[in-house]
């Protein structure tokens, strides 16, 4: 049984960094993507970033080059690192992983595990 635990959420200012950890379990976690996705109230979920399980690395246009998503396979563990933060960015965030070893999926409905989601709120 998979399982997906994120951490790492909060209240912050306009301007701060915030790091996110997913801890996985139920499988090798070092032969599959892992992603981050997000959803703000009243909005569709919508994908952040994704790292594959060689350690390639996507982000959604509006995030890039302020969040950093980074893998330890000796933790079975997920980050997502977030500086510059903006109000934009308070939503519900998700780590997620797909059914299929060594696949590279973009869409959410393509993700099979899902973690219970953490809090990110950024105040202006």
């Amino acid at each position: 049984q998979v399982q997906l635990v994120e951490s790492g959420g909060g209240l912050v200012q306009a301007g701060d960094s915030l790091r996110l950890a997913c801890e996985a379990s139920g499988r090798t976690f070092s032969d599959y993507t892992m992603a981050w996705f997000r959803q703000a109230p009243g909005k569709a979920r919508e994908f952040v970033a994704r790292i594959s399980w060689i350690g390639g690395a996507d982000y959604a246009d509006s995030v890039q080059d302020r969040f950093t998503i980074s893998r330890d396979n000796s933790k079975n563990t997920l980050y997502l690192q977030m500086s510059s933060l903006k109000p934009e960015d308070t939503a519900v965030y998700y780590c997620a992983a797909p059914r299929g070893r060594r696949t590279l999926p973009y869409f959410a409905n393509a993700y099979d595990y899902w973690g219970q989601g953490t809090q990110v709120t950024v105040s202006s």
